[in-house]
């Protein structure tokens, strides 16, 4: 191994706090991928929450692995070294199972890269019985699997702290009954088709996914005609969820500097949205909304407190968290917020979060007619309101989240985000605007994925008429995302099977055009159509308790507004 890959692992290591250390023996060995850096994977409070409940378990030791940084990917190739855990320093192809925490699409090449700097197979059937098992889960594996499904011997689908439980109790059973000692990866008790009898088994957990028991049909026009299921599969994955967010196990593990919430303990006060805009996948997939008890969130702040003063309280709307002006009033910890809902109950919140950097709300569309398209119930009143308090409470920098490219969207809705920008403005010279400004990706299980993305060429124009037109506005920043990286992003949002071999050549490249070209895949075919509601769609096959009926009636209202 290379020494200097080695060094900067352990420098992580020397500056984290929480992080544990265990004896393998006897324990089924498990590395958790991040399939990013360091510095985002640690940010993520599933990832962490799933470090933690691995380790609380006797008989599983769980170790960290994730994407080289930077120039590193190169050393590691150069130098054959393969990707390994942080805390054993033990290659991924020495453990029982690698399992994979994936939260953004625009991962999914990285998952390749790290299996292919590890000396892994990608695919199943290039494995063999001395290779881990190889396992996924995290929100995007949750609602649409199908673009890197080749890849997992199963899959997790929903919040896994159940299923998850009930497979390693399953797999600690298997290996009895193999009578090999668990941590002997390989060890010769996997002759025999082990791995093949962990799925087998496997498909009777409610919310695991085994993708190599599915087969998909295609009609001549290449939409999915036919999905036909084997081995005992059932026909519909149910997602899994827990009913009580006090009982979940999901928190803050490992407290480090090295991180994008630099020594922050991150505590999840609330689960999915009230709110279901109609692009927002938060609100769909993690329904019914759920809130944790004040009395958890306490406990929790406490055990923070041991380790640091700075706690990040994480929810979706947290201006609806009943208890949030009491979590506030807490003395002597410096709490940050995601983001506060533009409305009349955020007034209390703002006074209490005088003397803090920055705030963020979110209007999403600059006109009371794309917010009423979107779903988004709050009005321009509200937002301006909202705006001035957090300005006037002396806050240095409100940050503001829009979207262009919506649905029905016109060049007046995006001209409307520099005007309600310039209203905010004329409040107070003295604080910073600082624009976030996101190009929409149509989401499976919300109302519009049955909806087109924007052409490359309209979101760049309105993108260039939002920049030159808050230019000479003081104080005023605008960020944005790269339109050709959310184009990427939607065609790993709303791919099937088939976008697996883009995948594939960007293991070479990092340019997902050229992929596509390589793969003889038809973007067009994903990203510039709209979907019919007969259609079967490549997620269909997964129960989230949404009714598709309700979504398409959701659809055609929000379409029946633009006028």
């Amino acid at each position: 191994m290379d020494r200097k890959l080695v060094e900067k692992a352990k420098a992580l290591l020397s500056k984290e706090q929480g992080t544990v250390y265990k004896d393998p023996g006897g324990k089924i060995s498990l590395c958790l991928v991040y399939p990013n850096t360091y510095h985002v994977g640690m940010s993520n409070l599933g990832f962490q929450g799933i470090y933690g409940l691995l380790n609380a378990r006797d008989d599983v030791v769980c170790e960290r692995a994730f994407f080289p940084d930077g120039d590193d990917v190169e050393i590691y190739r150069r130098t054959g070294t393969p990707v390994f855990s942080l805390e054993s320093g033990r290659p991924l192809d020495r453990f029982d199972i690698v399992a994979f925490s994936v939260s953004f699409e625009n991962d999914y090449p990285n998952i390749l890269k790290i299996l292919d700097i590890a000396r892994v197979p990608a695919l199943p059937s290039k494995r063999n019985e001395f290779h881990p098992l190889i396992i996924g889960g995290g929100v995007c594996l949750s609602f649409n699997p199908e673009p890197v499904s080749p890849v997992f011997d199963m899959i997790f689908i929903g919040e896994a702290e159940e299923s998850l439980n009930e497979f390693l109790d399953m797999y600690g059973h298997e290996m009895g009954q193999q009578e090999v000692p668990p941590g002997a990866r390989g060890a010769g008790g996997r002759a025999g088709g082990f791995h093949g009898r962990l799925k087998r088994s496997a498909v009777r957990i409610e919310g695991v996914y085994v993708p190599e028991f599915y087969s998909v049909d295609y009609d001549a026009e290449g939409r999915i005609s036919g999905r036909t299921a084997s081995n005992g599969a059932p026909e519909t994955v149910r997602r899994r969820f827990i009913k009580d967010l006090a009982q979940s196990p999901v928190t803050t593990a490992i407290v480090t500097p090295e991180s994008e919430f630099s020594g922050m303990y991150l505590v999840e006060a609330m689960r999915g949205c009230p709110w279901n805009c109609r692009f927002c996948l938060v609100g769909h997939v993690y329904s019914p909304p759920r809130r944790k008890p004040l009395d958890s969130i306490l406990a929790e702040i406490n055990r923070a407190r041991e380790t640091t003063t700075k706690v990040g309280i994480i929810g979706p709307s947290l201006t609806d968290y009943p208890y949030m002006e009491d979590i506030l009033c807490i003395e002597g910890v410096d709490f940050s917020i995601t983001s506060l809902r533009a409305s009349e109950k955020s007034a209390g919140l703002v006074e209490l979060l005088k003397g803090h950097k920055s705030v963020s709300i979110a209007p999403e569309a600059g006109t009371e007619r794309m917010r009423r398209i979107i779903n988004k119930r709050i009005t321009e009143k509200d937002i301006l309101d909202t705006a001035k308090l957090i300005l006037d409470a002396g806050i240095e920098n409100l940050r503001l989240y829009f979207m262009i490219g919506l649905p029905a969207e016109t060049m007046e809705d995006v001209s409307g985000i520099v005007e309600l920008v310039k209203k905010i403005r004329g409040f107070s010279g003295r604080n910073s605007l600082i624009l976030s400004v996101s190009t929409f990706v149509p989401k499976p299980f919300t109302p519009f994925q049955w909806h087109s993305m924007e052409p490359l060429n309209s979101v760049k124009e309105k993108l260039h008429f939002i920049k030159k037109a808050l230019r000479n506005l003081r104080g005023v920043k605008v960020f944005h995302d790269v339109p050709k990286f959310a184009h990427m992003q939607g065609l790993f949002s709303r791919g099937d099977r088939r976008v697996f071999s883009v995948l594939e050549f960007m293991a070479d490249t990092d340019d997902w055009v050229k992929a596509c070209s390589a793969a003889d895949v038809d973007r067009d075919f994903y990203l510039f159509r709209n979907k019919e509601f007969g259609e079967m769609l490549p997620w269909d096959f997964i129960d989230t308790g949404i009714s598709k009926q309700k979504l398409w009636d959701e659809y055609t209202e929000a379409l029946s507004l633009q006028g």
